[in-house]
């Protein structure tokens, strides 16, 4: 019996599908679990006109005067050869390619502003795009970070762990990626049981491989196992996350798997890890019309492979400490410049991923907290639809902690209510509650407060409202006491969703296929 077959079958017991599920712990507040978001909280325009053209006519000069460099690619060079780009080879296996203004932007228009990923519980399916929003937890950490800040690799057993902490959470809508690297499966084989993992241990839509096209394509095939290759076919069930290699290079890995992605149908972002004053200008607006070139030749090329396919415009926007070089998190430029890329992603019509829950802190504390509530507020400003990184995210995303998942998730439902807006109404105005008893008298037991007491405010499943005196009685726990204790909870309390056996069979069958015909793999 394989690993992943020992870890999956002790609970391959067959249960009949069902809703997703009410959460029994305090702070869930079931009536606002929804699939995804809809926000009705406007998006804040930072920029005018003129500003946003400036940024836009930048990016174009970008593509025109410098242009992207592609490597080991030449099926790639051809389709941007015959779309009209201006191709110059500069190496054996290298390509300059420069794009007249506008001849990127146009490429990209066939595809679509909004669309569904479905989930294997259609019920979890989620829209990307619009005014919708989507959270997904933490992706690509190596390291483990516990409660003390000790720092360890992470294995197969966490990155099953964190896809149920975030099947269980009501305010993640996505079961996301490469939660973590579970670094004791060799490299060439890991893609299997990650992919494995998320369809078995949840139900929400997930992302696929990356890291070689080949595993891209093991990622899709395992959909169509798990829908059926028709339902794929017609249907978008699985998204991969690409990165260009800035300033201005896509390898042929990337784009070899941006192509396999596109031409199933499948979705795809275009992410470009902009480090302030390393990869890109330290000055944000210079940094936005890079990410935009960037971000805008991916999804060209998904349209080229194949028209229509989904994909994302992506931004990932970072400060540096110039005096030391490192990474910063959750600062505030790059909060500002998660802004504006959510009001150039609106002019072009594309679905955007941005920000997250930014730290370079090594323990969830205030630092990571506050960094944190910096970037995600952005995120929700700018409308963003697609957030990755949104629990978990610690140590520069070096590291993923379970502390700050949960803490994450948290903040994440709090969330849930800010974008939901304010109501205005008879019964929100609330005046009988104030003539009920009129002046002077306490409102706590009117029939207004009776009516709402339940849904009026966020129930935070992590913050103490108690009084002092009871707090000091019940040991004096701080948040991270009472983050560890949460996160222990919902594993010991954890429920594996239905899978159909069959499925879960050929699935298993695919994947010892796979992994007897090549050899283990560990860089």
């Amino acid at each position: 019996m394989s690993q992943i077959e020992a870890k999956a079958n002790p609970r391959r017991r067959s249960r009949g599908p069902r809703k997703p599920p009410r959460s029994n712990i305090p702070g869930a507040n079931p009536w606002l679990e929804v699939p995804y978001i809809t926000r009705k909280v406007p998006t804040y325009d930072i920029l005018g006109e003129e500003s946003l053209a400036r940024i836009e006519a930048t990016a174009d000069r970008i593509l025109a005067e410098i242009g992207m460099e592609f490597r080991e690619d030449p099926e790639t060079v051809e389709l941007f050869r015959r779309a009209g780009g201006e191709v110059r080879q500069i190496g054996p296996e290298a390509s300059n390619i420069r794009f007249e203004p506008g001849l990127i932007r146009q490429l990209c228009t066939t595809a679509p502003g909004r669309f569904r990923q479905a989930a294997r519980n259609p019920a979890r399916s989620v829209e990307i795009g619009g005014d919708a929003m989507v959270f997904a937890p933490a992706y690509g950490s190596p390291f483990i970070l516990d409660s003390e800040g000790n720092r360890r690799y992470a294995t197969l057993d966490d990155f099953q762990s964190l896809v149920k902490l975030g099947q269980s959470s009501p305010w993640l809508h996505h079961s996301g990626g490469t939660i973590c690297e579970p670094t004791d499966i060799p490299v060439n084989k890991r893609h299997l049981d990650m992919v494995y993992s998320h369809i078995r241990f949840s139900d929400k839509p997930f992302l696929g491989s990356i890291t070689a096209p080949e595993r891209a394509a093991d990622s899709i095939e395992m959909c169509r196992i798990l829908f059926g290759a028709d339902f794929v076919d017609r249907n978008c069930v699985i998204m991969g996350n690409f990165n260009t290699t800035s300033p201005l290079v896509l390898d042929g890995v990337t784009t070899r798997g941006i192509r396999t992605y596109a031409a199933a149908g499948q979705g795809s972002i275009h992410l470009p890890f902009l480090l302030g004053g390393a990869v890109t200008p330290v000055t944000m607006a210079g940094s936005c019309a890079q990410s935009l070139a960037e971000s805008m030749v991916g999804v060209a090329l998904t349209q080229l492979v194949r028209p229509g396919a989904p994909a994302l415009l992506a931004a990932f926007l970072s400060s540096l400490d110039l005096r030391s070089g490192s990474p910063t998190f959750g600062t505030p430029e790059p909060a500002l410049g998660s802004l504006v890329m959510g009001q150039l992603a609106r002019r072009m019509n594309l679905p955007l991923r941005c920000s997250g829950n930014f730290s370079t802190s090594k323990l969830p504390d205030a630092q990571a907290m506050s960094q944190s509530m910096m970037s995600m507020m952005a995120a929700a400003q700018c409308g963003a639809n697609y957030i990755l990184h949104a629990a978990g995210f610690l140590d520069g995303l070096l590291s993923m902690s379970y502390e700050k998942f949960v803490m994450d998730c948290d903040l994440a439902g709090a969330l849930h209510v800010y974008l939901r807006g304010l109501e205005v109404s008879d019964e929100t105005l609330a005046f009988d509650a104030l003539a009920e008893g009129g002046p002077g008298m306490h409102l706590f037991g009117t029939e207004h407060t009776l009516r709402h007491y339940e849904t009026a405010y966020y129930d935070s499943a992590l913050s103490d409202y108690t009084p002092w005196e009871t707090w000091d009685d019940n040991g004096r726990n701080g948040a991270m006491a009472r983050a560890t204790a949460r996160w222990q909870s919902t594993l010991e309390h954890y429920e594996p969703p239905h899978l159909d056996e069959a499925i879960d069979e050929a699935l298993l069958a695919f994947i010892a296929q796979k992994k007897e015909a090549m050899p283990d793999a560990w860089h």
